[in-house]
């Protein structure tokens, strides 16, 4: 428990996932009331019976972030059946292979048709992915913050937690749609925390690096079992050596959502990356 966090109303977007599922357990340890927020029901449930195992509270409400009228009726759902929101972690999001070319600078025969089979440059790609890609990451962020952000003004300040990304200094190669998105994260996180400052409203994001999920192992591989090309790159240019894992960011989401830890803190966003924007790749 943290008398800062008890009874707390914490909505978390992305909660089924492996990094926001941790998050949201971790705040339902410390004593806050999580709302887990995603598209599918049965993951939410399955986090919702950890916290429940470990005597914490946990409301599910399947959501599309994207879908403006049902994120109004999300927070509609929050103020009446849970209380107002203190914090949100704005935790969904997401990349979509269709997207992403699989060369990694462009080739004349992408112009012609002639490419290997099984090979895409830009011209290939998925153009409607590329752009649900951008509205789940940027959409997806700006919709729930301007609902919420009406519950923590009755309250008289909240906090809110952006997920941006390494690509979002740097883009990394075959990633367009997923960069130039992540790169719109840190800024609207910044044009956010100056507009709701008056509110008392603190916006803040974390920047993850490389972490280990199950869609990670099949293109970086694993330190343990054996990287990927792209794998050994990533962690050669990452000075801790490892990729990092959903507790990493435990420590850093608990601080910004304390309003007295991190009551100075807005528009900021913090890299939890094992060191990786340390190297310049030379």
């Amino acid at each position: 428990m943290n008398a800062n966090f008890e009874n707390k109303v914490v909505v978390v977007t992305g909660a089924g996932g492996t990094l926001c599922s941790e998050i949201s357990i971790h705040m339902a340890k410390l004593g806050a009331k999580v709302v887990l927020v995603g598209r599918t029901e049965e993951k939410l449930q399955a986090v919702a019976e950890k916290i429940a195992r470990l005597g914490g509270t946990a409301y599910t409400y399947a959501c599309d972030v994207t879908d403006r009228e049902g994120v109004a009726a999300l927070a509609r759902y929050v103020e009446e059946n849970v209380g107002l929101c203190s914090c949100l972690v704005n935790g969904a999001g997401g990349n979509n292979a269709k997207a992403m070319p699989t060369i990694t600078s462009f080739d004349p025969r992408e112009l012609t048709g002639e490419l290997p089979e099984g090979t895409r440059g830009l011209y290939d790609i998925d153009m409607d992915a590329f752009e649900s890609v951008l509205n789940i990451n940027t959409m997806g962020t700006v919709i729930p913050t301007m609902e919420f952000a009406k519950q923590m003004v009755k309250l008289g300040g909240g906090s809110v937690i952006n997920f941006a990304s390494m690509n979002s200094y740097c883009p990394l190669t075959r990633c367009f749609a997923y960069a130039m998105s992540k790169a719109a994260i840190t800024n609207l996180t910044q044009s956010f925390a100056a507009y709701f400052a008056p509110a008392n409203i603190r916006i803040n994001a974390i920047a993850p690096g490389f972490m280990v999920n199950e869609r990670s192992k099949a293109y970086l591989g694993t330190v343990e079992e054996g990287l990927t090309k792209r794998g050994e790159s990533v962690i050669s240019h990452t000075p801790m050596g490892r990729f990092g894992q959903a507790a990493d960011l435990l420590g850093c989401a608990e601080w910004l959502l304390n309003d007295e830890a991190s009551a100075f803190v807005t528009g900021a966003t913090i890299p939890v990356d094992g060191g990786f924007l340390t190297l310049g790749g030379v």
